[in-house]
C-alpha cells in the first residue's frame, strides 16, 4: 500500500470521487502547517498554516499515482489562486505533497501541460510530505454521514455542475 496526499480545496468535496476509482482509504485532515494537531476552527480561519487535505492509501497495482493526478486535476481548478469555488482562504487553496522525486517530477509534469495547453498560470504547489493530521471524527465520510448536506455543498460550491 502507499499514500498520496492532496489539498483539493473542501476535503468533503473531494473524498467520495477517489473511492470511485479504487482508493482503499479517503482519509480528510489537514497538512503542511507547523502547529501539531491543528482543530478544524483553526484551520478554516486560517490560524495554522496547514490546508484541507486528503490521505489516500492505495494499491498501486490496482490505481496508479499518475491517475490519482488525473483525478485530482479534473476535480480542481489549478488556476484559482485564492481557493476552490466558494472556499477561499489559504487553507482551501491548492498543493500536492509529494513523496518522493518521482512523484513531484510526475506532478510537474501534469502542471507544464496544464500551463501549456491552457496559456494560463496554475497555482498548485508542489511540496514535500512533512505531516498529516486526521480530521475530526465527523468530517470522516461526510458524504455518507450526511447525504443531504453533502449534496447542498457540492451545489452551492458550484462543483456540481
Amino acid at each position: 500500500m502507499k499514500e498520496a496526499f492532496f489539498a483539493g480545496g473542501c476535503f468533503w468535496c473531494v473524498t467520495p470521487i477517489y473511492k470511485m476509482y479504487g482508493v482503499d482509504k479517503v482519509i480528510c485532515g489537514y497538512a503542511g502547517g507547523d502547529e501539531e494537531n491543528p482543530t478544524y476552527e483553526q484551520v478554516k480561519h486560517q490560524e495554522t498554516g496547514h490546508r484541507e487535505t486528503i490521505k489516500l492509501v492505495y494499491d498501486p497495482e490496482k490505481v496508479s499515482y499518475d491517475k490519482l493526478l488525473d483525478i485530482y486535476f479534473a476535480n480542481v481548478d489549478p488556476f484559482d489562486a485564492e481557493g476552490q469555488f466558494i472556499d477561499k482562504g489559504f487553507s482551501y487553496t491548492l498543493a500536492i505533497f509529494y513523496g518522493d522525486e518521482e512523484e513531484k517530477a510526475l506532478a510537474q509534469s501534469k502542471l507544464d501541460k496544464i500551463a501549456a495547453d491552457s496559456g494560463k498560470e496554475t497555482f498548485v504547489e508542489l511540496l514535500p510530505y512533512k505531516n498529516f493530521y486526521e480530521a475530526e471524527e465527523y468530517h470522516q465520510d461526510y458524504y455518507l454521514k450526511n447525504p443531504e448536506a453533502f449534496e447542498k455543498e457540492l451545489i452551492e460550491s458550484g462543483r456540481k455542475k
